[in-house]
């Protein structure tokens, strides 16, 4: 028993050895995608800091602000993902111009970014015609409220891919029709590669072999005080080219994970297979697969998107957001970190 517990000590201090400190960075032109809980991150962390972000890809989300804090208008009309209650998406249901008068109250209070800085980014969206979780009819009402504050010329929407819902790739994954985990699918697309493609214009090929940059696993306690208690994992993952190691000029794209593809859920299967990592090997980029925990309100490990853990969630104050917010500020080297948090003293 005391070889065997003396064994289990070395296996969890070699595990905790491998976690660092995320690297301060000079990386620039900061873009954001995710699937699902991950798109509708994605697509409230691009609003609420739209002087930050240039860009967004959203693989079956919704608009901003979608579920007004309601775990019922979440489920059942931002998605269909209850058994207690019918689904009631339809088109217009997500009631775009209430949740665009809550996006510029949200910015007359300050409490988000001037949404009038959205004009310049680049939106890249997808919507499988099988998704049965996000129907298309939700990301329509995206594309609505996009509409609104971007020109159409910046917003490419493919919508015409047989996909359930999953995040497609050209080499891995279930069949394109189906829906589990680790809701990636080899639909014979590179979804990665094109919304990258887009936000950032015409990109070098990615890398056909074997990567050449590390893998970072990162420490998010860092960044937000009892992670745990709010969705968010003690570790989060970091892609570094290669080219990214010693010299500026790199590119932050932050990947947010859907719901049960967190760590406990898939381990780094949407770390290492979503399809970021070829691309950011030749074209200096670096990416940011922030990490969630499954809580008692939030079995599946979702982002918050609905006030599970947080009323201001969908604000640059909520405590996701701001977490997030203080690892893309390491990385881009903005001093504000040192000033707002202290290792496990994060407000």
């Amino acid at each position: 028993m005391r070889i065997l517990l003396c064994l289990l000590w070395l296996f969890f201090s070699a595990a905790q050895a491998q976690v660092e400190s995320l690297p301060a960075m000079h990386a620039g032109q900061v873009s954001v995608s995710g699937l699902s809980s991950g798109a509708f991150m994605a697509v409230q962390f691009e609003v609420a800091f739209s002087r930050t972000v240039i860009g967004a890809g959203v693989i079956a989300g919704g608009p901003y602000f979608c579920s007004q804090g309601s775990v019922f208008t979440a489920t059942t009309s931002c998605t269909c993902t209850t058994e207690l209650f019918a689904c009631r998406v339809r088109p217009g249901g997500t009631r775009v111009p209430d949740l665009i008068a809550l996006t510029d109250w949200f910015a007359a209070t300050q409490t988000i970014d001037a949404p009038s800085a959205l004009a310049n980014h680049r939106v890249w969206m997808l919507s499988g015609t099988l998704d049965s979780v996000v129907p298309q009819a939700v990301m329509n009402d995206l594309l609505t409220y996009y509409r609104h504050y971007i020109d159409a010329n910046r917003i490419a929407y493919k919508r015409d891919l047989s996909a359930e819902h999953s995040i497609p790739t050209d080499s891995y994954g279930n069949a394109c029709s189906a829906l589990g985990s680790p809701y990636i699918s080899n639909c014979n697309y590179d979804a990665a590669g094109e919304l990258l493609k887009w936000i950032y214009g015409p990109l070098a090929a990615r890398n056909s072999g074997t990567l050449t940059g590390r893998f970072v696993a990162f420490d998010q306690t860092e960044f937000i005080a009892l992670p745990a208690w709010h969705g968010m994992a003690d570790t989060g993952y970091l892609y570094v080219p290669a080219a990214c190691e010693n010299s500026a000029g790199c590119r932050l794209h932050v990947a947010f994970h859907g719901c049960q593809q967190n760590l406990d859920n898939i381990g780094v299967t949407f770390v290492r297979h979503a399809g970021y990592n070829a691309w950011a090997d030749n074209n200096r980029l670096i990416i940011l697969y922030p990490q969630t925990v499954a809580t008692f309100m939030n079995p599946n490990a979702c982002w918050d998107w609905w006030a599970y853990d947080d009323t201001r969630y969908a604000q640059k104050n909520g405590r996701q957001m701001a977490a997030v917010k203080r690892m893309v500020d390491r990385l881009t080297s903005s001093p504000t970190i040192a000033l707002i948090c202290r290792r496990g003293r994060c407000t």
